[in-house]
This record gives C-alpha cells, structure tokens and sequence, in this order.
C-alpha cells in the first residue's frame, strides 16, 4: 500500500492506495516545531482504524507544514517510521504537495492560507521557496492564526463594534488571562488562534469582518506575491481552508493588485495523491 499525506498545523488528510481497496482518513495536525517523533508515534497507535495497515504499508509521501530543514524532516521521518516500520518514507515541505496538486507541470506561483500561509514559485519541476512562512509569531499573513490574532485584540482593546463583540463572547471564553495561558503555556498557541479565526464564518457580510479579511489578503499580497518580480504573468494559485471559505474576498484583492488567480484548493490532498500515483505509473 501506498500513503499519501498532506498536513497543516491543525489536520492531516490521508489518502492511501493499494490494487485491492483504497483508503482516506485524517489525523490532527502533525508539524515538528510542536511534535517530536513519540508525539507522532502515540498520535497513530491512538487511532484504532490504521493499526490495520501498520504493516501493509510500504510506501509513505508525507507533505506537511514546517518540513523546510533537515532536522524537521527527520523529527517526522522517525516518528512515522517508527509506527509504519516496513514502509519507505519520503517527507517533503506542504508547499511543494501543494505545488504538485495546483501546478502539475505548468510554471506557477502557490499560496497557502490555512492555520498559516506560505508561498512559493514552482517551475515545472522544482519549487524555490522564498523568505516567507516566517510563522505565526513573525508572518503568517492572511492566515487563520492571523485573522485569530486580529479578532483577539480587537475585542480586548474594545474596537470590534459592539453587535458582534456580544457574539464573540458567547463563543469564546476571551480575557486577558486565558488568551495569555493559550498563547504562552500550552501546546500548539498557532491552532488555538486560528480557531479563533472560525467566527469570521458567521459574519463574512459585517463590514468590520469584510475590512480585516481585505486588509490580511492585501497584507499577504504585498509581503508574498508582490516579492515575485513576475508575478502579474504567472497563474497564482491557493490552497487552504480561509483562501476556499474567503475566496471571493481573496479573488477581490488580488484582482486589484493584478495578481491572476488560479486554482483554490480547500484540501490540496487529492491533487497531491493523483499525481505521486501517476509518478508511480499506477492508473485509476
């Protein structure tokens, strides 16, 4: 069988394939700046249904956020390696799973807008990733930590309009203490603010949501785009849960900024297993 992942911070979808059943499934988030190889290793033996396949698996292309150095990628190498132990793993950066599944083989720009975002230039053959996906602390721009973030202190400093500062609060248990605890003391703070950002959902025709989201996709825009001196000739393509969820809003700036909008993507994954199997020379 052969596994097929593609994983943000928050989730990892799977798709896996073999001449007698195709399988999909997903997991939480699986990124090595707040997971080591035991996290990784615990995180599956926790899930009953893939136990099954533990030793049926003999090929593993896993695509994830924070795969970008060689220590990183064998923070996840060694963890999957150690629960699927007859398989081949190759562990490779999201970008360029999201590359495959929006480019092929054409020339492109790919952008990731999920719990963070990132963005790279794909050639046909290689990605070159630039100096962005700096994370939720310095980047992350238009992403969900980031809209999380501007929700946040917007309603601690008391400038989201009061109809909607109601609501936020009966969603969320928001003060100063508890924004503190989740940010400093517990595990993963970047899921924690881009779950915040899921009230956007609810109130995507409220102005003041309409600006923040205008003003994160043209903040992304002007620090990642526009860092590709030819980006205006290029398809720009994206993938992620608040570039599928926003697009119009997406498709608007990016208009206005001459950027040529190509594929969005909620879930790169399917693109992304189509074409290792078509590498693979399997037809299906």
């Amino acid at each position: 069988m052969i596994l097929v992942a593609d994983s943000g911070s928050s989730k990892t979808d799977w798709m896996g394939y073999s001449p007698e059943e195709t399988i999909s499934f997903s997991t939480q988030g699986i990124n090595p700046y707040f997971l080591n190889a035991h996290d990784i290793f615990k995180l599956f033996s926790k899930k009953k249904e893939i136990a099954s396949y533990a030793e049926k698996v003999k090929e593993i292309y896993f695509f994830g956020a924070g795969c970008s150095s060689p220590d990183k990628v064998e923070v996840i190498s060694n963890g999957i390696s150690s629960f699927f132990t007859q398989a081949y793993v190759s562990v490779e950066h999201d970008l360029i799973g999201s590359a495959y599944a929006t480019c092929g083989d054409q020339k492109g720009l790919t952008c990731i807008l999920g719990t963070g975002s990132n963005i790279s230039y794909y050639d046909g053959k290689n990605v070159h990733s630039g100096a962005h996906g700096l994370g939720y602390v310095l980047g992350d721009e238009g992403s969900g930590t980031f809209f999380g973030r501007k929700l946040i202190t917007n309603y601690l400093y008391g400038t989201m309009p009061t109809e909607l500062s109601v609501k936020f609060a009966q969603n969320h248990q928001i003060d100063k203490e508890t924004v503190v605890t989740n940010l400093y003391q517990k595990p993963s703070p970047n899921t924690y603010l881009a779950s915040i950002s899921r009230f956007m959902a609810e109130h995507t025709d409220h102005p003041f949501i309409i600006n923040i989201l205008r003003e994160g996709f043209q903040e992304f825009v002007d620090s990642n785009i526009k860092d590709y001196p030819n980006y205006k000739s290029l398809n720009c393509h994206f993938v992620g849960s608040i570039a599928f969820y926003y697009q119009d809003i997406l498709r608007e700036v990016c208009l206005n900024n001459q950027v040529k909008v190509g594929k969005i993507y909620q879930k790169p994954i399917e693109g992304i297993y189509n074409y290792i199997l078509r590498k693979e020379g399997i037809t299906v």
